[in-house]
């Protein structure tokens, strides 16, 4: 049966950090404090959203997927391929690095005081990425922003995010969609990789069909992408982004001008490594890069999660 995070247990873990930072360290007014818990609990809901499924092809087997000796999928057997050979990137995934403390928005320094390196947590089920508050969280003094963005990150930090286009329902960007709570699922033909996001309903294209990439692209929320094969690795590359698309919930961007590379790898039937590189110079000082990692979600299936379906938290907030 598929299983998601407690609502419950997640409103209390960030309204303890709301009402006792808010107050005791940051010294906000009331008000302020009641703008950080309805931003919070706005997160709150869209994760718990889906607590109550239990039903709808979440008992049915994961297909053609191999088990072990005790019926569970054998994520360490061999890497399933295509026709061609090629590997196959098809299935419903999550994060294989989930955070293991979730406290709302924080500068890095304080992410790694709650998330060392060393502590990991098992992925059970669609969770928050070990990346997912600052997607720079292991790389050596962080991301390398521009002056400009460094300082509007400091503030998008401090103000819980209020202005997250998550919370109000838009689309998520590719890069963050990888560390959200919401699974995804990549359906892979010879000439299409198509990932499926179940939150909104919002979906992607890659093209493996030989393609080159539009010269002059209308601006999207996920861009234009095409891809080619490095022996058993899909090399995927994006242009033609929308401005300001946050790639991470402490309000990290990217800019319409940013390139970004995926090298995508399936060592085993389990798991996914997408190392990730972006090439922004509206943004940031050099190209940087990190690895995502994704875990095989088995016997599930994707469900509507549609943000703006009953959700009215954001018409309220300042």
């Amino acid at each position: 049966m598929r299983k998601r995070h407690s609502c419950a247990s997640l409103s209390i873990d960030f309204l303890l950090r709301i009402l006792t930072e808010s107050y005791m360290f940051n010294h906000l007014t009331w008000p302020h404090v009641q703008t950080r818990v309805s931003t919070i609990l706005m997160i709150v809901v869209i994760v718990g959203v889906s607590d109550s499924t239990n039903a709808q092809w979440f008992t049915v087997p994961s297909p053609r997927a191999p088990r072990t000796a005790t019926g569970e999928v054998d994520l360490a057997a061999a890497t399933p391929r295509l026709a061609n050979g090629r590997p196959d990137l098809s299935g419903v995934w999550m994060t294989a690095e989930p955070l293991c403390v979730i406290r709302g928005t924080a500068p890095i320094a304080e992410l790694l005081k709650m998330n060392p390196p060393s502590r990991k947590c098992p992925p059970r089920t669609a969770s928050f990425s070990r990346q997912s508050i600052n997607l720079g969280i292991d790389m050596p003094g962080g991301l390398p922003y521009q002056p400009w963005l460094a300082k509007l990150v400091d503030e998008r930090t401090a103000n819980q995010a209020i202005d997250d286009p998550h919370i109000r329902c838009l689309p998520d960007f590719f890069l963050r969609a990888y560390g959200l709570p919401h699974y995804l699922k990549f359906v892979q033909t010879p000439d299409l990789l198509v990932m499926l996001n179940e939150y909104n309903g919002t979906y992607r294209q890659v093209f493996t069909d030989g393609r080159s990439l539009p010269e002059a692209p209308n601006p999207s929320w996920q861009g234009y992408s095409t891809a080619t094969w490095a022996d058993d690795t899909l090399v995927i590359d994006s242009i033609g982004f929308r401005d300001d698309l946050w790639i991470d919930w402490d309000g990290s961007m990217i800019t319409e001008s940013a390139k970004v590379r995926e090298r995508i790898r399936r060592p085993d039937f389990g798991h996914l490594e997408i190392e990730v590189t972006v090439d922004d110079p509206k943004a940031y000082t050099k190209p940087w890069s990190v690895t995502l990692r994704q875990q095989f979600a088995a016997d599930t299936e994707l469900i509507d999660e549609i943000c703006a379906e009953g959700e009215r938290f954001s018409s309220g907030l300042k």
